[in-house]
């Protein structure tokens, strides 16, 4: 078997071997491999056949080696593929995963993220599955096992209760052993039991877990007794990168390898302290031995001892792109799974799919003309491409007229400052020393991204000129946006000063990583006006990164107002046959580095909204999101998608979605609110460092249940575009250590073949004697597929997991005996029938 032209691993040392090349080094080198040798590499070891190992950002493609904008195939959000809670399907991406690493030989994807949505204002949101644990585990598992069964391999992350964005370098987690077993840790252990994942990513954020608290990259009980003792686990625990703050500590309590490199505290102190005896050889040696475990499973490690010498794993350069009909076959699976995730939240009078001889479409929206199509920060890629829906929908309606209209600017920023603007070469850079004497200078042509990296040792300051032509009548909006000390005129004028210096934080923290323009509005007349922006900026120096400065020049002309914009749209829907209204979310709302304000939608998109339904009847609603947000007009439209964050078939998803080409046969992966005031955990906002979870086992559709409030769509909820029927469920009996098969008869009652997604949930036995426990949750699901009027036999497997509680005091899994009712369902809160089992045993023995 053959990956992407390189060949499957085929030596797999024993542990002996291991032991053996681990002996054969000095403690020099073995320390030297345990920290990164660059942000994305391993030191490589010669002596022992290892090559250097190659790390890559993730989950939703690969970005390589480093920050260089080399393209990559770019998936939808995690969120929508958990959307599909196709398995297989999810398989079907790690496969293509694989092949995107080894075209960039890359050996380790760090991917995927198992962590909860606890909160949907959690900034990370969107590269989470899902709220519940069940799902979010099934669905990595498939993901991981594929991905590695192609010799690549898979980071989870981030281990473990790391659900906020904010302050989130600083804050403590604090939960109940019970919550962190049955929800928080599941999915972790699912995909490290079932899919024998290859590397863990210890957190940033510090865990309090019974009598310890630690930062999770030295967290004893987490990362040695539970993931390495108790589960086996026997790949690499790497840090988040730069979370690392201890030499000792995090070197004795289980963390194997230090990222980025080649600075950091083991590079700095771990040899001394081995030496002074504070950290046991013993120690080191399991961490090496780990690494060149991993190394075999990737083709990275060779015998040492064969003949032949050649180098492990193959470490020539990278394979060039394949032939076109694997780049059509890529396109095929992306457009599909975005297509498939779509979820249905409304679809009156069978509005949806639009004939085909529709003759006047008006689409409208910012995110319809510019789609938001992935989350920022460390899940970002550069796609080859981005399918546009305007091209999409002339395409899939070749006969109709399609206008395409804004409705108003939805962005708080202006765009960065294009070449019609930015004078001359461009932006002129001088960098300059604590001495102020001049290092080099650069120019940067528009458009520039205000990011200036590979600075030269000794380099504190830069200093940036640019002339920038106004033209154009009216009011144009200038953005001066540093990162750190700074100091700033236009035209000889101060705009802003600032003495506060950053350093790591310009990474980690949104204060400094989403600089804040210093804005100056200019009134042009009939004639251009020119100005001049002078600026000088910190150098910031941070481990792994090297030093770099930031400072974005934005510019926005003058433009019709918004008010304008929109009636501007009302006009073309009400000349349209449909409407299609793409609403959503955008690049300052979802990403890493910063969780959201609020749930609302930017700019003015709700009253965009009810103005085109009322002048449309025929008006469909698309929601470009990750996250949820609230819809206050979802009941007074006739058809509403939620279209997910979508990756690059973007536009040919969504025509294939609106012709009925593919069924939006998706199902929300988490609750939909109808009022914020309504989410049982409504931020994830830390209070003097700690991060309570008070609502313990109830995450996501659970607190739902517990509090009694009714969102405006449930977990699981999803309409596609047919109808099922539920027979009555059957449920085989309970034996101890087995699952109980669910049976239930679905019957498609509409007109065209159809997916349903069967759900089962449980609810516990009452009573005095028994645990608290959530008043239902998700147990097992399963995807079937019918033709019109065809009925189909649905077999969920609810595993023993679903039955069992934790019991801290004897540290074991045990099963509450008690009648336990199986729902059959097609939504959290849509139950379409019952059965009942006997479950459990008296006592608390352990399983």
């Amino acid at each position: 078997m053959t990956v992407a032209g390189r060949p499957a691993p085929s030596w797999q040392p024993t542990d002996d071997r291991l032991d053996a090349l681990v002996a054969g080094l000095s403690l020099e080198e073995r320390v030297r491999v345990l920290t990164g040798e660059t942000n994305w590499m391993l030191y490589p070891l010669r002596s022992a056949g290892l090559r250097a190992l190659t790390v890559s950002d993730g989950p939703i493609g690969v970005r390589g080696r480093g920050l260089a904008p080399t393209t990559s195939a770019q998936m939808p959000a995690p969120s929508a593929l958990a959307a599909t809670w196709d398995e297989s399907l999810a398989g079907e991406l790690g496969a293509l995963m694989a092949g995107e690493a080894r075209a960039k030989s890359a050996d380790v994807v760090l991917a995927p993220v198992v962590n909860l949505q606890r909160t949907p204002l959690a900034g990370r949101h969107f590269e989470c599955f899902s709220e519940d644990p069940l799902l979010s585990g099934r669905m990595a598992v498939p993901y991981v096992a594929a991905l590695q069964q192609e010799g690549v391999g898979a980071c989870i992350k981030h281990f473990v209760a790391n659900d906020s964005e904010t302050q989130r370098t600083l804050y403590t987690s604090r939960l109940s052993a019970r919550a962190l077993r049955e929800v928080y840790l599941a999915p972790f252990e699912r995909v490290v039991k079932d899919a024998g994942v290859w590397m863990a990513m210890a957190a940033y954020n510090g865990l309090a877990w019974g009598s310890e608290e630690a930062p999770a990259t030295e967290h004893r009980r987490l990362l040695r007794e539970l993931l390495k003792e108790e589960w086996e686990f026997d790949g690499v625990v790497v840090s988040d990168w730069l979370a690392t703050k201890s030499t000792v500590a995090s070197a004795r309590n289980g963390l194997d390898l230090v990222m980025p490199g080649p600075g950091g505290p083991w590079a700095g102190g771990l040899l001394d302290a081995v030496r002074a005896g504070e950290v046991p050889e013993e120690d080191i040696d399991d961490k090496v031995r780990r690494i060149l475990r991993l190394a075999a499973r990737v083709g990275a490690l060779s015998d040492p001892s064969a003949a032949d010498g050649q180098d492990p794993g193959g470490t020539g350069p990278a394979p060039q792109e394949e032939a076109s009909g694997h780049q059509l076959a890529t396109a095929s699976l992306l457009r599909r799974t975005a297509a498939r995730a779509t979820v249905v939240l409304r679809n009156e009078g069978d509005l949806l799919p639009l004939p085909r001889d529709t003759s006047r479409i008006a689409l409208i929206g910012a995110n319809a003309l510019e789609p938001f199509v992935q989350g920022g920060g460390s899940a970002r890629v550069t796609p080859p491409y981005v399918s546009a829906p305007l091209d999409a929908l002339r395409a899939a309606f070749p006969s109709a007229v399609v206008t395409a209209h804004r409705g108003g600017r939805t962005m708080r920023h202006a765009p960065l400052a294009g070449a019609a603007v930015l004078q001359g070469d461009g932006v002129e850079l001088n960098v300059h020393d604590a001495e102020g004497r001049e290092l080099s200078a650069l120019t940067r042509p528009a458009p520039w991204d205000g990011a200036l990296g590979g600075l030269p040792e000794g380099a504190v300051s830069v200093r940036a000129e640019a002339r920038l032509r106004l033209d154009g009548p009216g009011e144009h909006l200038l953005e001066i946006a540093p990162v750190g000390a700074h100091r700033i005129e236009i035209d000889g004028e101060l705009l802003s000063e600032s003495n506060h210096r950053v350093a790591e934080e310009v990474l980690l923290d949104a204060s400094a990583g989403h600089p804040e323009g210093r804005v100056r509005r200019v009134t042009v007349g009939d004639e251009a006006l020119e100005v001049t922006v002078s600026a000088t900026v910190q150098v910031v120096e941070v481990t792994g990164f090297g030093r770099f400065a930031r400072l974005e020049l934005r510019h926005l002309p003058p433009e019709p107002g918004t008010g304008e914009e929109i009636a501007e749209a009302v006009r073309a829907a009400r000349e349209a046959d449909a409407a299609v209204v793409v609403v959503g979310t955008n690049p300052e709302s979802e990403s890493e580095g910063w969780d959201r304000a609020d749930l609302g939608l930017p700019g003015r998109q709700h009253e965009l909204v009810r103005r085109v339904a009322e002048a449309n009847p025929r008006t469909v609603v698309v929601v470009n999101a990750g996250a949820p947000v609230l819809l206050p007009w979802l009941d007074d439209v006739p058809a509403v998608l939620w279209w997910w964050l979508p990756g690059q078939e973007a536009g040919g998803s969504l025509a294939d979605v609106l012709t009925g080409a593919c069924e939006p046969s998706g199902r929300l992966p988490w609750t939909l609110p109808a009022d914020a005031g309504d989410v049982p955990v409504p931020d994830g906002i830390p209070i003097d460092g700690l991060i309570d979870y008070t609502e313990d086992l109830d995450v996501g559709h659970r607190g739902w249940d517990r509090l009694g409030r009714r969102p405006a769509r449930d977990f699981g909820y999803g309409l596609g575009y047919s109808d099922w029927s539920y027979g009555e469920p059957s449920a085989g009996h309970w034996r101890e250590g087995q699952p109980v098969e669910v049976t239930v008869p679905v019957r498609n009652t509409g007109r065209r073949p159809s997916r349903e997604v069967v759900q089962v949930y449980v609810e516990p036995p009452g009573g005095e004697g028994h645990p608290h426990r959530p008043l239902r949750w998700l147990a097992g699901f399963t995807v079937v597929a019918a033709a019109p009027g065809e009925t189909v036999r649905a077999t969920v497997a609810v595993e023993p997991r679903a039955f069992q509680v934790w019991d801290e005091d004897t540290h074991s899994w045990y099963t509450p005996a008690g009648e336990y009712r199986l729902l059959a369902a097609h939504s959290s809160r849509d139950v379409r029938g019952e059965a009942a089992v006997s479950a459990g045993t008296d006592g608390h023995a352990g399983q």
